[in-house]
């Protein structure tokens, strides 16, 4: 007997603050949705900040005691593993500035940005060596997977 699948529910709000970048939220909305099934999460929802430099800046210090600029925050709010409850916080403006370094598309920047806070979110870790590679592999996959193209070649 097929267990039934549960009906995916993901909610996905943005609040984009940055005239830094133009981005599509329905490609972006989609990328979320996919690393959810990915994942098996079925229910959640997940608000996205698109922020520059010193907003970002202002949320790091505020919340983590650091006093520096960085690409992307994420917070799980979770009361419990059924409706999972995310937000995430990524710097349009590194994403602009990281394109020229790296050779890809400023979109593609902040979708790995979103896509590395949702894994965080997810249990994953880049604390050493090992970790930070499987995570790099795996959003590889996904943001070739979503059309962004691989960002670590």
């Amino acid at each position: 007997m097929d267990k039934e699948k549960p009906e995916q529910q993901i909610t996905v709000e943005f609040d984009k603050r940055s005239k830094a970048i133009n981005v599509s939220l329905p490609k972006l909305t989609s990328l979320v949705e996919n690393v959810c099934n990915r994942f098996e999460v079925h229910r959640a929802e997940i608000n996205i900040l698109i922020v520059d430099d010193q907003e970002i800046t202002d949320i790091n210090k505020r919340f983590l005691n650091r006093k520096h600029s960085t690409d992307c925050i994420s917070f799980d709010l979770s009361d419990t593993q059924d409706i999972r409850s995310f937000d995430i916080v990524v710097n349009a403006e590194r994403a602009v500035r990281e394109t020229g370094d790296r050779g890809i598309r400023a979109q593609a920047e902040l979708a790995l940005y979103i896509t590395h806070g949702l894994l965080h979110n997810l249990g994953f870790d880049d604390n050493d060596e090992a970790s930070a590679t499987r995570m790099h592999r795996v959003e590889d996959e996904i943001l070739q997977e979503q059309g962004f193209g691989p960002v670590y070649k």
